[in-house]
C-alpha cells in the first residue's frame, strides 16, 4: 500500500478555507447588520468547517511525518523543495493567503463583536438600578435609596 502524499490534503483544504472566508464575509456583514439570530445559524457552520480544516491538517502531517519531514508548515516547506511539484507548490501558497485572509477576517469579527458586547453591557448598566452608598452621623453605611440610571418618557 502506497503512503498517501502531503499533497493529497492540500485541495480539500483549499476548499475548506474557501468556504470558511465566505462564511467569514457573512459573519462580519451579521455582525454589521447586527443581525443575530443568522449570526447565530452561522456558528455550527463556522466550527464544523475549522473542526474538518483541523482534521485534514493533520492528516497531512502525518503524511509528511511518514515521508521523513517534520510534521508542521515548516515541513510542508521543506517537502515541496525536495518534490519540484508547481502545483503542489501552487495549492500551498493559495492555502497559505486565504488562511492569512481568513486570520484577518477573524481579527475583525472579533473587534466588531467586543464593539457589539461594549454596547451591550454599557446599555445593560443603564438600566441597573444603582445603589447608592450613605453615610450616618455614626459614620456607618445606611441603607441608600436606589436610583435607576436610564429614565424613559
Amino acid at each position: 500500500m502506497a503512503a498517501i502524499s502531503p499533497k493529497h490534503s492540500l485541495q480539500a483544504e483549499l476548499d475548506k478555507i474557501t468556504e470558511l472566508l465566505a462564511v467569514l464575509k457573512q459573519e462580519q456583514q451579521d455582525l454589521v447588520a447586527a443581525d443575530i439570530e443568522h449570526l447565530t445559524a452561522l456558528t455550527p457552520h463556522k466550527s464544523a468547517l475549522v473542526n474538518a480544516m483541523a482534521d485534514l491538517a493533520a492528516g497531512r502531517h502525518r503524511a509528511l511525518a511518514d515521508a521523513g519531514f517534520p510534521a508542521l508548515e515548516a515541513g510542508m516547506e521543506s517537502w515541496l523543495q525536495a518534490q519540484h511539484d508547481d502545483a503542489a507548490n501552487l495549492l500551498w501558497q493559495r492555502l497559505l493567503d486565504q488562511t492569512r485572509e481568513a486570520k484577518e477576517l477573524n481579527r475583525l469579527n472579533g473587534i466588531l463583536i467586543n464593539k457589539h458586547l461594549g454596547h451591550t453591557q454599557g446599555a445593560l448598566q443603564a438600566l441597573r438600578p444603582q445603589q447608592t452608598t450613605v453615610y450616618g452621623p455614626s459614620g456607618l453605611t445606611t441603607g441608600g435609596s436606589t436610583r435607576r440610571g436610564f429614565i424613559a418618557g
